[in-house]
């Protein structure tokens, strides 16, 4: 009871662009551990899914072949900003469809024609977005790659 009265007591309004929300006093050390926390949580999250999603093993193989590819071209910073945003994209669907899954799993332990249709359109955007970065990958290492292996073989 003590302590619901000392987060009452704590609690105050904030009202910012037309909204009212509940905030609480926080000292800096507590959002910092907080913030800390955060972070624990969502390097966890990356690692549960480095571990159990197969998937995510491709990405990451994919994921350092392009990189090294883009060191050895040179690529330009343009460039760089693109594949890195690419490969964002991919990991963030292949996050959310494991995120999914496991939704879905505990919410229908039993299998489910709704249950599965959540999960098949959860690989669906992972392709959709896999597939969208095969075409980006190409038009960008492509051509600086072919002149980069044609110059090799050509003897320059």
């Amino acid at each position: 009871m003590k302590q619901s009265l000392a987060n009452a007591v704590s609690t105050k309004w904030a009202f910012s662009f037309g909204m009212v929300r509940r905030t609480t006093n926080m000292t800096l050390k507590t959002f910092i551990l907080s913030r800390i926390a955060a972070f624990r949580h969502a390097f966890r999250g990356w690692g549960y899914v480095l571990k159990t999603q197969h998937n995510a093993w491709i990405h990451t193989l994919v994921t350092i072949v392009v990189f090294m590819l883009g060191l050895w071209l040179r690529l330009a910073a343009r460039d760089w900003a693109i594949i890195i945003l690419t490969v964002a994209m991919v990991f963030m669907a292949e996050f959310l469809n494991t995120a999914i899954e496991a939704v879905v799993d505990l919410a229908s332990p039993v299998h489910h024609p709704l249950a599965k249709v959540g999960k098949d359109v959860g690989a669906g955007a992972v392709l959709v977005a896999a597939l969208a970065a095969v075409l980006i990958g190409l038009l960008i290492l492509g051509p600086p790659l072919w002149a980069r292996l044609a110059s090799l073989f050509a003897g320059n």
